[in-house]
């Protein structure tokens, strides 16, 4: 039956893309050619891109690991990209339905995106920032995902003895992925284009930290503790043994020899300047990631001017507040008070912060009812952060599948709970990272079952991350920010995302060095020495993507005050939200579009 209906699929994909246009087509073909060739797409992506499959719950490409950095590679995804932008060229738009001329925009807006990032050296797989002659930095990349992937605790699965086999074959191309990254850290090298000697000093350890003399207390030996108790007798032994051996001959030599050439090779060739504009093409590749993370085509300097703009906003509240607690002190004081004070640091043990966080859980679902009434279906889960990645996590989302077999979870970092500090934004942190933030975000979209594959497992920070963030501030409306020290804490939360439009854009535009931004957050915002150097080198090594959230909260925020006013009475808060997710991630002005076409019918109603 699933080879029949690929068929029809393939037959239709054909039909549409053979023709020299779709202008004669019925809108029933047109809307089916077009969603053959998307699906038949996200298939191939899936192949090329196995990793993301992975996290996607596409479980067909669990044994895959290729070097998509290579030039060989490279080439096939420009291949890929092309191929498929002159697919969507032979599409008319006004054939297609709603929902299709919506998957035409994006879709157009993906190749266009794709191929001008291969030109520059900018990979963009999903979420990952991959870059030619970067394989990876402390933050992104295969060597950072590959401890969490391959210890059971992330998105590989380790359920059935194939799952088992499969780790086994990502884990022995591990080996040739650290080759090929080290031949193109070196092509970097020989053409000045290198990471900031800042980050590569933070590499080094991270990479030596895997390697072990005894396999059995390695993270990739966690899957053999976990083995299910169903397994055959033979299958234990021999999965056992090859674990091992995978752990001693493969995964300790790749991450030694990585360890080795950053710190022998490459850290005495690392720059010393902090933004990618002292790299070869650097200002154009910038002015392209700016694009690319906030989708829109605001210019870096009207993005700092705007940043400029809210923390001298947001620092005007906490200076009220601050009043209103009857704090006598400069701010940069209050701070400090709000960091060392042990009135705010209540808890004893790790459960007493997860329970803290499923008390706002509880005090905001009576109100959640009022504003939102699409809900996701997918289970939602607060775990602790496993202790191997806690010191250096932050809290996140990781998104479930809407089949049941993995919930949505949110993840809390406790090293030590006796200085889990209240005031840094528990309450505006969950409304983020969990409920009705990304986890709400995430499961409508990948249950929408009207949304094509390529469209329920997209992702745009700038919408994504910007909603996610938008949502910090219905606070009060679902109840919460009634005690000061937690409004504080989320203003503390949105200043930080004022700060990083100023620091991200200074420093790649040689405005700022890591110093000079490091000061600036700490001068704004109550944050650590420590904390502040860890924000500020990720942005060094991830630039624009901390432009997105608050460039997309904006945008969100505007629409609504702009809906508001348009209908009035009409105007629905709930619908509002539910009009905005229903359909998943968007280029920023693809939704604005098609939240205008809501708001028309809205007030024809």
């Amino acid at each position: 039956m699933k080879r029949i209906i690929y068929l029809l699929t393939m037959l239709l994909v054909i039909a549409g893309c053979n023709s020299n246009s779709t202008n004669s087509a019925t809108p029933a073909a047109a809307n089916a050619a077009l969603g053959g060739m998307l699906n038949t797409y996200f298939n191939e992506r899936m192949e090329l891109f196995p990793v993301e499959a992975t996290v996607n719950g596409d479980q067909r490409f669990n044994n895959l690991l290729p070097a998509d950095f290579t030039d060989s590679y490279r080439s096939k995804l420009n291949h890929f990209f092309s191929r498929y932008k002159d697919s969507i060229s032979r599409f008319d738009p006004a054939t297609l339905n709603d929902n299709d001329k919506k998957s035409y925009a994006i879709f157009k807006y993906e190749m266009d995106m794709a191929l001008e990032g291969l030109a520059l050296n900018f990979m963009g797989s999903s979420a990952i920032a991959d870059n030619r002659y970067m394989p990876f930095d402390q933050f992104n990349g295969v060597p950072i995902s590959f401890g969490q992937m391959g210890s059971g605790s992330g998105n590989q699965p380790f359920k059935t003895v194939n799952d088992y086999d499969n780790w086994l074959q990502r884990a022995a191309a591990f080996s040739a992925w650290a080759d090929s990254a080290i031949v193109y850290f070196k092509k970097g090298m020989a053409i000045n284009y290198v990471l900031p000697k800042a980050v590569v000093i933070k590499m080094i350890p991270q990479m030596k930290d895997m390697v072990t003399a005894d396999a059995t207390k390695s993270l990739f030996y966690a899957p053999v503790q976990l083995i299910p108790a169903t397994f055959p007798e033979g299958d234990k032994k021999r999965l056992t043994a090859a674990y091992i051996a995978m752990i001693n001959n493969i995964i300790v030599p790749a991450y030694k020899k990585l360890g080795d050439f950053l710190q022998m090779e490459y850290l005495p060739k690392a720059r010393t300047s902090t933004g990618i504009n002292a790299l070869p093409g650097g200002d154009t590749l910038y002015r392209y990631l700016v694009k690319y993370w906030t989708t829109t085509s605001k210019t870096p300097d009207a993005i700092y001017q705007t940043g400029l703009s809210e923390v001298k906003r947001i620092r005007t509240e906490m200076e009220t507040i601050k009043n209103e607690v009857g704090f006598k002190g400069s701010l940069d004081s209050f701070f400090t008070f709000m960091k060392t004070d042990k009135q705010f640091m209540p808890y004893k043990t790790a459960d007493e912060v997860l329970n803290a966080f499923r008390k706002i859980q509880a005090t905001i679902d009576p109100n959640l009812k009022k504003m939102f009434t699409l809900t996701p279906k997918t289970k939602f889960e607060i775990r602790q952060t496993e202790a191997f990645r806690a010191a250096s996590a932050s809290a996140e989302y990781y998104p479930g599948l809407p089949d049941g077999s993995r919930p949505g979870i949110f993840y809390v970092p406790i090293v030590d709970a006796t200085k889990f500090n209240t005031t840094s934004g528990m309450e505006s942190l969950f409304l983020h990272e969990a409920i009705p933030g990304h986890h709400y975000q995430t499961s409508i979209q990948s249950e929408n079952q009207s949304l094509l594959a390529f469209r329920r497992f997209i992702w745009y920070g700038a919408y994504g991350e910007g909603y996610a963030l938008y949502c910090e501030s219905l606070g009060k409306e679902l109840g919460l920010y009634t005690d000061p020290y937690q409004h504080m804490g989320a203003l503390g939360d949105e200043i930080h995302r004022a700060i990083r439009l100023v620091v991200d854009v200074a420093m790649h535009t040689g405005k700022m060095t890591r110093e000079e931004a490091i000061q600036y957050m700490m001068q704004n915002e109550a944050i650590s020495e420590d904390g502040a150097v860890a924000e500020i080198e990720r942005y060094m090594v991830y630039p624009a993507q901390a432009l997105s959230y608050k460039t997309g909260a904006l945008k969100i925020r505007e629409l609504r005050n702009k809906y508001s006013q348009q209908l009035g009475d009409k105007f629905s808060l709930a619908a509002f939200h539910d009009e905005f997710l229903k359909d998943g991630c968007m280029p920023l002005d693809i939704i604005e579009r098609s939240m205008d076409e809501w708001a028309k019918k809205q007030a024809a109603k």
